[in-house]
């Protein structure tokens, strides 16, 4: 998967994208909120890895999510 953040403007907030491996959206959720239903993704128990990977993550840069 993959993961990438968009900048917001004014008061648009910023957003967060999940991307698989086709670059198919999987999740698209709130920087500022955490992504609910993390097991759907196979991403429960790495709640506190995506938020600190969330936190650092450039805006605009598509990267490859490995947790």
């Amino acid at each position: 998967m993959y993961i990438i953040k968009v900048k917001g403007k004014a008061k648009i907030p910023d957003y967060i994208q999940i991307r698989d491996e086709n670059f198919v959206l999987v999740a698209y959720f709130r920087a500022d909120r955490p992504l609910k239903k993390m097991e759907k993704f196979g991403l429960e128990g790495k709640e506190k890895e995506l938020e600190t990977l969330i936190k650092d993550l450039p805006f605009g840069k598509l990267q490859k999510l490995e947790l």
